[in-house]
């Protein structure tokens, strides 16, 4: 699947009007950007778990969250009109200026990305 095929196959359950205070655009922004912070904050919490409680982490579980990530960026992507594939290779991009020959701690220093 490429990231257009998931955008659209996402955006078929993005939710319609539920009679909230607020509606439309600004609805499924505060929706999608709400969900995004309370799914990567899952993600947080197995790694936590895997990290300082010694649970062990089970990458099934990281996967299924990831995708509930996901779901909510392509929500976002969606509601803003933006492409989600326009939006990988964008940040894709902006990493090889910022880091030519791969991370290093110099060039996060640099942001050479970042005019100013």
């Amino acid at each position: 699947m490429n990231s257009n095929q998931y955008q659209q196959a996402a955006a078929r359950t993005l939710i319609s009007e539920p009679g909230l205070p607020i509606s439309g655009k600004n609805l499924m922004l505060v929706w999608c950007a709400a969900g995004l912070c309370g799914e990567s904050g899952e993600v947080m919490e197995l790694i936590k778990k895997d990290v300082f409680h010694q649970h062990g982490i089970d990458p099934d579980l990281v996967k299924k969250e990831l995708g509930d990530c996901l779901w909510y960026v392509a929500g976002l992507c969606s509601t803003l009109g933006l492409d989600l594939g326009d939006v990988m290779q964008d940040n894709i991009d902006k990493l090889l200026i910022r880091y030519p020959d791969g991370f290093s701690s110099e060039d996060s220093k640099v942001r050479a990305d970042v005019e100013g």
